[in-house]
């Protein structure tokens, strides 16, 4: 008689644990624990994964055949750019991002295009069929390719895949699934990382495409256990507020392409649109002659994107002033506001301090310091940047203003979109200089302004 093992695992993030836990040490959520009872040798067959590369001998490097080169479109130039210039035949790649942020309509409207080529299967286990039929009429997708199918067993997925032999296969999402041999509930550890491993195995054997939907945590971390990002090809982060029109795609892991990229999407009635032109698209509507504003050039990847930043700082009648970040590292804004105030000689820890990023765009780059620093010096002193000014360069803790990197990417970017004056790093002087000899971009009365440390804002 098999023996029955008694497990616990957190209901938010899929930890799974001996005993129980009042707090998970993954997700850091109190009293999410649950009991489960698994028997050993049905533990066993979960563990007995068959390798997904089919079995063979060792090979020498020279006799292996190189892997096709040969990309497929998506039909989305920003989908295509995060993916390193397109789909990857036989990958498997995992989309993840907050409730409500667009990841189903995203993958329905990629799989209406490419379902124009080839056979696509839409496996949802969150919507039926009907449901998913009124969102394609929204869409306006059809096609003779697209099969949907609304099912969480494994087993049957696999089945009706058999069946019609796609090329593709959108799984949304894999918390839903669950294999009936397991003795663990949907969204466990020990499913999740199975069933992941049955779709690597599918999607290396039979070349097939294969998309997972994931769900993220409160933090905003992928739902499940770690391994699941390290055991497929690609990993995508759909990024935004609901509130803003604005989706960010962006990539964190890529065995195939740059993981630095983004694409920008906006949301609509229709359904996502796709931006090309982000840094124009994020300025429009931008206030002038205001105080607390300021537009800084941030590097995605290999593009240069032009974002608003503001700031705003008021008296506090509280013994402890707010201090709120939306859009940029929270961290970040209070280092600076120390450097403000230790080298510049702002009085900041009286006052109320709140900043923002325009379009909800989330800024990683230290190179957006110089900027923050504009817009917080402004709206301290209350005087006006000129709207055709723009900033790009970091801010060290003595508040010296370092060298930044793609420095003629950036400022071609910046001349492209008609600012006037680009405020920029002493330490980059060389290699502009240099850009400007060799006739890299045109200045055309557009001045250059160096700056070597935080002081030199003040105006």
């Amino acid at each position: 008689m098999a023996k029955v093992k008694t497990v616990f695992f957190c209901k938010e993030c899929g930890y799974e644990s001996g005993g129980y836990m009042g707090k998970c040490p993954a997700c850091q959520e109190w009293n999410t624990f649950v009991e489960k009872k698994i028997t050993n040798d049905k533990t066993k067959d979960v563990f007995a994964s068959k390798s997904p590369f089919g079995a063979k001998k060792a090979q020498v490097i020279n006799d292996i055949e190189s892997m096709s080169h040969t990309r497929v479109k998506t039909g989305y130039n920003e989908f295509d750019r995060v993916l390193g210039g397109g789909i990857v035949p036989g990958s498997l790649v995992l989309i993840a991002g907050d409730p409500g942020i667009g990841k189903s309509t995203l993958m329905l409207m990629l799989s209406g295009f490419v379902s124009q080529q080839e056979k696509v299967l839409y496996v949802s286990g969150e919507e039926s069929e009907a449901q998913i039929k009124m969102r394609a009429g929204r869409l306006n997708i059809t096609g003779e390719n697209l099969f949907v199918f609304s099912e969480t067993s494994i087993t049957d997925i696999l089945e009706q895949a058999d069946e019609i032999s796609p090329s593709y296969i959108i799984i949304d999402s894999v918390q839903t699934l669950y294999d009936s041999n397991i003795d663990s509930v949907p969204g466990s550890v020990t499913q999740i990382r199975e069933i992941t491993a049955t779709l690597m195995r599918i999607s290396k054997q039979n070349k097939i495409t294969i998309f997972i939907v994931g769900h993220v945590t409160k933090d905003g971390g992928i739902a499940g256990p770690r391994v699941l990002e390290h055991m497929v090809d690609t990993v995508l982060y759909f990024e935004g507020e609901r509130h803003m029109s604005f989706r960010i795609l962006r990539c964190v892991k890529n065995r195939f392409g740059s993981t630095r990229e983004i694409g920008v999407f906006e949301m609509r009635d229709t359904g996502l649109v796709q931006i090309e032109n982000p840094s124009q698209a994020m300025l429009t509507g931008r206030p002038l002659d205001t105080p607390g504003t300021a537009v800084v050039c941030t590097m995605e990847g290999t593009r240069p994107m032009l974002v608003e930043i503001q700031a705003l700082i008021s008296n506090s009648n509280l013994t402890n002033p707010r201090r709120m970040a939306t859009g940029f590292d929270y961290n970040r804004v209070a280092l600076l506001l120390a450097v403000l105030e230790k080298r510049v000689g702002l009085k900041m820890y009286d006052a109320d301090a709140f900043v923002n990023v325009i379009g909800g765009i989330k800024i990683y780059e230290p190179a957006a310091d110089l900027g923050l620093a504009a817009a917080i010096i402004s709206s301290y002193t209350n005087k006006v940047i000129p709207h055709d000014y723009i900033f790009f360069g970091e801010i060290g803790l003595t508040g010296e203003v370092r060298a930044v990197s793609n420095i003629e990417k950036r400022i071609n970017e910046s001349i492209r979109l008609s600012f006037k004056t680009i405020v920029v790093p002493t330490g980059n002087k060389d290699a502009i200089e240099s850009a400007i000899t060799n006739k890299n971009f045109d200045l055309n009365g557009v001045e250059i302004r160096y700056v070597g440390n935080v002081k030199e804002l003040i105006w």
